[in-house]
């Protein structure tokens, strides 16, 4: 093999790996843990914030648990992937599942290494964190309802670390988790939908396998009126800053939403519903800010 295609090679094993840990989520729920944390969970300056040594360990745990599930939830989704995510697959097949199961298995004592750093309380939340990651992916995620559930929880359990961190738990804190669990809820309902074909081909028991479409947009109705009466919550009771100007265009882009949900038919059509709520989340991180304007 000649210098320029083992180049070739490494680069697409690194784009493989990439994929399959999904570095532009990871890079978001860094950047949000941060701007929790300069926002509203510390009084010190963003300055100290950025340079606190162990609360750089905790999010560099958060993020390479999460890396690290990422890989073991590839790994037992392979083959619906195939049907599902077929492009997306041939990229991340790119690398052996060996090569994967070792590089999860070092990621892991990795997180345990730098948890011990940081107290013996933070080595128990992630070996919990791991093992939950790891069991979503083998068994629940493949449930009734309950893959949903599990979710949401383990996608928010990062900030829950801050949160222990800085002991420092409020109304509004509550407040904006339960907002998050529920838009994280109803976009892995949505997801669900999209991926009905390989769910069903792969025995998922999923809400749109068991009970079919129609009854999933009925459900996925009530949770987006739940979503809607938070964030009036949100709205009357936490309007610190210019966080007004988020929770409005939160509230139109789920009555897009609502209105697209009854005539999406395609996948394609589910796929856009789906980057709704990603936009929804994404703008959710990025108005933090908007709390000190």
């Amino acid at each position: 093999m000649s210098s320029i295609n083992k180049q070739k090679s490494i680069l697409f094993k690194f784009l493989s790996i990439f994929s399959v840990v999904r570095i532009y989520n990871i890079l978001i729920i860094v950047l949000a843990q941060y701007l929790t944390s300069i926002f509203i969970l510390s009084d010190k300056k963003p300055f100290d914030i950025i340079f606190d040594f162990n609360l750089f360990l905790l999010i560099l745990c958060s993020s390479l648990s999460i890396a690290s599930g990422y890989i073991i939830n590839n790994f037992y989704d392979q083959k619906k992937d195939v049907i599902n995510k077929p492009i997306k697959s041939k990229i991340d097949d790119v690398v052996k599942n060996s090569t994967k199961l070792y590089f999860y298995f070092f990621l892991n004592l990795v997180v345990i290494f730098f948890a011990s750093i940081i107290s013996l309380r933070a080595i128990i939340f992630f070996s919990v964190y791991i093992f939950f990651l790891w069991f979503y992916s083998h068994k629940l995620k493949r449930l009734l309802f309950l893959g949903n559930l599990f979710y949401s929880l383990l996608t928010i359990t990062p900030f829950f670390a801050i949160l222990l961190y800085y002991k420092n738990i409020d109304l509004i804190i509550a407040a904006y988790a339960l907002f998050l669990f529920f838009i994280l809820l109803l976009k892995d309902i949505t997801k669900d939908l999209k991926n009905l074909v390989g769910d069903f081909t792969e025995n998922y028991q999923t809400i749109p396998v068991v009970f079919g479409e129609d009854f999933s947009r009925i459900i996925i109705s009530l949770i987006t009126f739940i979503n809607v009466i938070l964030i009036i919550n949100l709205f009357i009771n936490f309007s610190d800053g210019y966080m007004n100007i988020y929770y409005g265009i939160s509230l139109i882009l789920l009555l897009i939403f609502t209105i697209k949900l009854y005539k999406s038919k395609k996948v394609s059509d589910y796929l856009e519903l789906h980057n709704i709520l990603r936009l929804i989340i994404g703008l959710g991180v990025f108005s933090i800010i908007l709390l000190e304007i």
